[in-house]
């Protein structure tokens, strides 16, 4: 007994429905493996970018130390070359002070500058010429002063004058 009209057709699980819903599922998946592995690319470069950041800071760090080292030796250069200016100003104007306090009828053959002295080699017509016009404002300057005189074949006298000034500790000793 037939109960259809049409012939039997042999079926299938395999569908076109289901054959588009696999593709679809298939593309979907390879989309999702594609860009897995993309990110893990895109993470191993981040990390490797990461790690030469890392080694450039090191080296800029180490950079900036060298350079900040060697901007404080120049800035002590700097403040000892100032300090050796303003000394060696100082020294000019004294010793500038020093040949306009000496007279004309005295004349100097040696000066030695000492840390806290003086010493004054020279000739003088006489004692009073070198007691009035240089010994007094020698003594305003000097703590100690102590002169020698030696006589000259033309009767002059040759001088040594020895004049030092007290530290501030010495003054506080003696008090």
């Amino acid at each position: 007994m037939k109960y259809s009209y049409i012939k039997p057709r042999r079926k299938s699980a395999l569908t076109e429905e289901v054959q588009l819903l696999l593709s679809f599922f298939s593309i979907t998946l390879m989309m999702l493996f594609l860009t897995y592995i993309f990110l893990l690319y895109k993470n191993y470069s981040f990390v490797k970018e990461k790690r030469e950041v890392l080694v450039q800071k090191e080296k800029v760090q180490k950079s900036i130390q060298r350079m900040k080292s060697s901007i404080m030796f120049i800035e002590h250069q700097k403040a000892l070359s100032e300090k050796v200016s303003t000394q060696n100003i100082v020294l000019k104007e004294s010793i500038s002070n020093l040949f306009d306090l000496i007279p004309l009828r005295i004349t100097l053959s040696e000066a030695k500058l000492l840390e806290n002295g003086l010493i004054l080699y020279g000739i003088t017509p006489n004692k009073n010429i070198y007691n009035f016009m240089l010994q007094a404002p020698l003594r305003a300057i000097f703590h100690k002063t102590y002169s020698s005189f030696y006589p000259e074949k033309n009767g002059w006298l040759r001088f040594v004058s020895t004049n030092y000034i007290e530290s501030d500790e010495e003054l506080l000793n003696e008090d």
